[in-house]
């Protein structure tokens, strides 16, 4: 129990604006500290709702309060939420992990917060000094790393049953841990733009982030109710001029899609960039509409050290009309153009299924359905009032 001390009472009040119900709706409520020390949270009337402290901005104070609700068909629920000073002395299981390692000589792959290179290091150099290549973002049905590199491409590992397994395998399943039931990287992405990876757009086609003057991976939040990367590049020279760049990754518990945050500085609102997903190499089917969603299904060969296991997987991504510049479609993707609102913002969330997944749409036809409904719920997000 807390020796509580309340120093804020808020009311929350969530609405399920659609006929249909929806599980694990995240609330993210601010936190204006005013000078009080807030450290825990009870919500009333739901004392064992898992709920999370983040600060997002590393000045050791948490900036947002987050936890999740499930609501039936157009209801609306209101809840207080009692803030302490009061250092909790409970904890909740994990539901989502995000880590950084160092790839050591000694194999031990200490977890760090941060990395930042220079942008004259060799991109081979720094993709090979973190172990796994880049920064990792897991939920129970699949997990994401970020290349460390001027790609910064998306890969992907999908699960078998939902729960978190990367502190065993990390990226690197084993075949005995093949046989013992644990998921894999199942993406190989080639020179696609793989799941949902951030790219600019020059002369009709996608380009990497190549030359900058500083580059930036961290771990924003690691707990039970969501995890949050960072990737950031200082310095890109983007249309012959210099641009400061942030990325971030956000995925929640009990969720399979991620959102995605880009802030933009120093950029005309003329500037075009690009996501999407990447067609599969083998009886890829898919498609593109022009109000920002898109979706593929087919098989691919993931790892080439294990030639005779494929994985049959469906990728799917969602821009918002106020980032959505316009669609394409290329050898090898379906892309989304994407631009700047007025404040240098784009947001956009991707999701993945797999055959090996459980709990996944295991045909292309239930793959796109899923999507479509996916689509619509990221349309019709939950209304949130909060007092």
């Amino acid at each position: 129990m807390l020796a509580f001390s309340l120093l804020l009472s808020i009311t929350v009040t969530v609405t399920n604006p659609q006929p249909t119900p929806r599980q694990a709706v995240p609330v993210v409520v601010p936190i204006a500290q005013n000078g009080k020390e807030i450290n825990s949270a009870v919500i009333k009337g739901q004392p064992d709702t898992p709920w999370q402290l983040d600060d997002l901005n590393d000045d050791g104070r948490p900036d947002e309060l987050v936890f999740l609700v499930d609501l039936k068909a157009n209801q609306t629920k209101t809840l207080t939420v009692d803030l302490s000073s009061a250092r909790p002395k409970t904890s909740f299981t994990p539901e989502t992990k995000a880590y950084l390692k160092l790839n050591d000589k000694n194999k031990k792959h200490p977890e760090i917060q941060a990395i930042a290179f220079p942008g004259d290091v060799d991109n081979r150099q720094m993709y090979n000094s973190i172990y796994g290549h880049g920064v990792v973002l897991e939920g129970l049905y699949n997990a994401i790393r970020i290349y460390m590199d001027n790609r910064q491409s998306v890969d992907l590992y999908a699960k078998n049953t939902p729960r978190l397994e990367l502190d065993s395998t990390g990226f690197y399943t084993t075949r005995k841990q093949l046989e013992q039931g644990y998921g894999r990287d199942v993406l190989w992405a080639g020179t696609s733009i793989a799941l949902g990876s951030f790219r600019g757009w020059q002369n009709g086609s996608p380009v990497t982030i190549d030359t900058v003057t500083t580059r930036m991976q961290r771990v924003i939040a690691s707990g039970p109710v969501r995890s949050i990367v960072e990737v950031s590049d200082r310095g890109w020279i983007y249309n012959g001029a210099p641009l400061e760049m942030r990325q971030r990754y956000t995925i929640y518990a009990r969720h399979r899609d991620i959102d995605v945050d880009i802030t933009i500085s120093g950029a005309p609102k003329t500037y075009t960039y690009c996501t999407g997903v990447q067609k599969l190499a083998t009886d890829n089917q898919g498609f593109l509409t022009q109000t920002g969603l898109a979706g593929s299904w087919g098989t691919n060969l993931p790892d080439k050290g294990m030639p005779d296991i494929t994985d049959t997987i469906g990728l799917g991504i969602f821009v918002p009309a106020a980032y959505l510049r316009s669609v394409k479609e290329d050898d090898v993707n379906y892309l989304t153009l994407l631009k700047t609102d007025t404040k240098g913002r784009i947001r956009y969330s991707f999701i993945s299924g797999a055959e090996r997944d459980s709990a996944s749409p295991h045909s292309a036809t239930e793959w796109f359905d899923y999507l479509h409904r996916w689509e619509k719920e990221k349309r019709n997000p939950a209304k949130i009032t909060i007092k």
